[in-house]
């Protein structure tokens, strides 16, 4: 049997889910989670492969109005990926309906001529009823290709959603070996595991300023693998928020960042982390290239 194949455009106002979707296909986690918006930053490249074939899922940064640099790069990014995937899942949040937000993203699609599919997301927490009246709604609005409700939360229709993605793809190679789940580097998903727990444990106090580095990886005679990081803050008092009294706060980010980390890499794990500032780093260029964020790859 000739396999497809493709690649899968996540789409989508900042956190509808698209990266919880991701993790939930693949079936471990490449993308961070958290309940705050923005939390994906870069392009980040899942690959899903099965018998019938290999969808590369693209999760980029929710669509938004920038109000800095990185903000600037980060739609950079999402406008990219529309014009070079096959297909286009866009997820809205059913608890939340139509917004700005939805409203701003769909005037983006008019132009696309790719298949583009309304995924509504996070069913499992409004009645059918209202359900039923957001999918309408939305369809008055835009031509699309397919609506599938699904939980991603739960993997509800989550199957259903996989067999409507390869219905739209044609035949076409395997662009990885199927042991492969992501294109980006260990270093890379490191680095979001901690900024995860970072944006977890602070809550709203230090909201998005924040980037990670990692400064070293050392595999030790013992087979402990060292991991050195730097979290990159804006300002001192989100530095002490982030230290935490006693340097409680950033012992219990280490702790949690490094379970993550040692699944991902299958050895113990000594992680060390420091805290340095960086002023209005957002908005400076080089700082941007330092973190990862470069335009050149787009």
């Amino acid at each position: 049997m000739q396999k497809k194949s493709g690649f899968v455009a996540l789409i989508g106002r900042p956190n509808v889910g698209k990266s919880t979707l991701l993790n939930e296909v693949l079936g471990q986690k490449i993308a961070i989670m958290s309940d705050k918006a923005q939390t994906t930053r870069n392009r980040i490249q899942g690959v899903y492969t099965e018998d019938r074939g290999q969808v590369i899922f693209i999760d980029t940064p929710g669509i938004h109005k920038p109000k800095h640099r990185l903000g600037d790069f980060m739609m950079k990014i999402a406008q990219t990926t529309l014009k070079e995937v096959d297909a286009i899942l866009f997820l809205v949040d059913a608890k939340e309906g139509r917004g700005k937000g939805d409203e701003f993203i769909m005037e983006k699609l008019k132009h696309v001529t790719t298949p583009i599919f309304l995924i509504v997301n996070k069913i499992d927490e409004v009645h059918p009823d209202e359900l039923f009246l957001l999918i309408d709604d939305y369809r008055k609005r835009f031509e699309f290709t397919e609506v599938i409700p699904i939980s991603a939360l739960y993997g509800n229709n989550v199957e259903t959603l996989l067999d409507q993605v390869f219905k739209y793809l044609d035949e076409g190679p395997q662009y990885y070996s199927e042991d492969i789940v992501t294109d980006h580097p260990e270093r890379f998903l490191m680095a979001e595991m901690i900024r995860e727990k970072v944006l977890h444990l602070t809550h709203e106090e230090v909201p998005h300023s924040i980037a990670v580095e990692i400064e070293q990886i050392k595999r030790r005679e013992n087979e402990t693998v060292y991991v050195g990081a730097v979290i990159v803050v804006e300002r001192s008092s989100q530095k002490g928020i982030v230290i935490g009294k006693q340097g409680k706060l950033l012992k219990e980010i280490g702790q949690k960042a490094r379970e993550d980390i040692q699944k991902l890499l299958g050895s113990k794990v000594f992680l060390e982390l420091w805290v340095r500032i960086e002023k209005d780093w957002r908005n400076k260029p080089k700082y941007l290239k330092e973190y990862g964020y470069r335009e050149d790859e787009y």
